[in-house]
C-alpha cells in the first residue's frame, strides 16, 4: 500500500540531498519517478532539484495553480510511476496536499515530500500545516544549532545582519539570509529584537 511521507526540518538539514537519493535509488531499480518542485524557488536552474553539496536532478514545477494531481495522473497513464517526489513542499496549497492523497490511496503510488516545517515567526506553511494533519509517516531530519542542540527554527536576516522578527512569510535566499537554530537560541534572539526596538 502506497503512504505519504513528510520529511520536515529546519533549513539545512539535508532535504534535496534524501530527496534526490531516494530518487536515484527507485531509477537505479528501473522504477520511473516524478520529481516536483516549488517554481517560487530561483535560487537555482530552473525545473531543478539542487543539493548543496552538488547534486541535481530534473524537476517539474508547481505553482499555487498546479493541479498536481492531474500531472501525475497524466504521467503514469503514459508510463508507469512509481514514486512521487516534492521538494519545498511547504509551498504547497490545501488542494495541492488533497491532490497528493488521491495520488497515494486512489492511483496507490507513494508520495514523499520534503520540506520546512515552519518559517521564520515559528508559524507553520500552509503546505507544511496539511502534510503534518494528513501524511502517513513524519519523519524529522535533522541539523543542528551552532550550540549543538537540535535547530528547529529559524532565523532571518536583513542585509545588514540584523536579526528580523517581522516580514513577508515567503522570502526566498540561502546561507545568506537564514540560519537554522535552536528553540533557545530563537528565543534569546528575538528577545535582543525586541529589546533594540523599545529602545529606538
Amino acid at each position: 500500500m502506497a503512504q505519504l511521507y513528510f520529511y520536515y526540518s529546519a533549513m539545512n538539514a539535508g532535504k534535496s540531498t534524501a530527496l534526490l537519493q531516494s530518487s536515484y535509488n527507485y531509477n537505479e531499480r528501473g522504477m520511473r519517478t516524478l520529481i516536483f518542485t516549488a517554481e517560487i524557488d530561483n535560487r537555482y536552474a530552473h525545473s531543478k532539484v539542487t543539493s548543496r553539496i552538488g547534486l541535481s536532478a530534473d524537476a517539474r514545477v508547481f505553482g499555487e495553480e498546479t493541479d498536481i494531481g492531474s500531472v501525475i495522473t497524466h504521467e503514469h497513464q503514459q508510463a508507469p510511476v512509481h514514486c512521487v517526489l516534492i521538494d519545498e513542499c511547504q509551498f504547497l496549497t490545501k488542494a495541492q496536499a488533497e491532490q497528493l492523497c488521491y495520488i497515494v490511496d486512489d492511483i496507490d503510488i507513494p508520495v514523499l515530500c520534503y520540506g520546512l516545517r515552519t518559517d521564520f515567526k515559528g508559524e507553520l506553511f500552509s503546505g507544511s500545516h496539511y502534510l503534518l494533519a494528513w501524511a502517513d509517516k513524519l519523519v524529522e531530519l535533522k541539523t543542528i544549532c551552532h550550540c549543538g542542540r537540535k535547530a528547529s527554527r529559524v532565523l532571518r536576516y536583513d542585509g545588514q545582519g540584523h536579526v528580523m522578527s517581522d516580514g513577508a512569510q515567503i522570502d526566498i535566499g540561502g546561507n545568506e539570509k537564514y540560519v537554522s537554530v535552536c528553540r533557545k537560541h530563537y528565543s534569546e534572539a528575538m528577545r535582543t529584537v525586541m529589546a533594540t526596538q523599545c529602545h529606538s
